[in-house]
């Protein structure tokens, strides 16, 4: 059984976000999004893709479709299939989110980024 815990494998840059892969196959994968205050993803959408964000700490400013909302730690939001999503960090905190994606994304799939 493979085990992470989340504070050993967080990383952040002051350069971007960063993104942790947990977990993957080739159906889903398991990220960490870490995002210093004023960081964010850009919004973009994914053909065939579900995805999940989960804030495991911190708050930040999540868009999913034409709603963009404040999500704090412990709440969780999905974009299905060709929903504009993205998240930013507005807070002066860091932000820490849990990204599923299923089915794990291909090259040709992904609109504007791969995860």
């Amino acid at each position: 059984m493979e085990v992470r815990t989340i504070t050993e494998v967080v990383q952040f840059s002051s350069e971007k976000m960063q993104k942790v892969n947990l977990f993957e196959s080739p159906r889903m994968f398991c990220d960490l999004y870490c995002l210093e205050p004023g960081q964010m993803q850009k919004i973009h959408s994914h053909k065939g893709n579900d995805k999940i964000y989960y804030v495991v700490e911190g708050e930040g400013s999540f868009t999913i479709g034409q709603e963009t909302r404040l999500l704090r730690s412990g709440e969780i939001t999905c974009a299905f299939s060709d929903e504009l999503h993205g998240v930013e960090n507005t807070s002066n905190q860091r932000l820490i989110c849990l990204v599923f994606m299923a089915p794990h994304p291909s090259w040709a799939e992904t609109t504007t980024e791969e995860h």
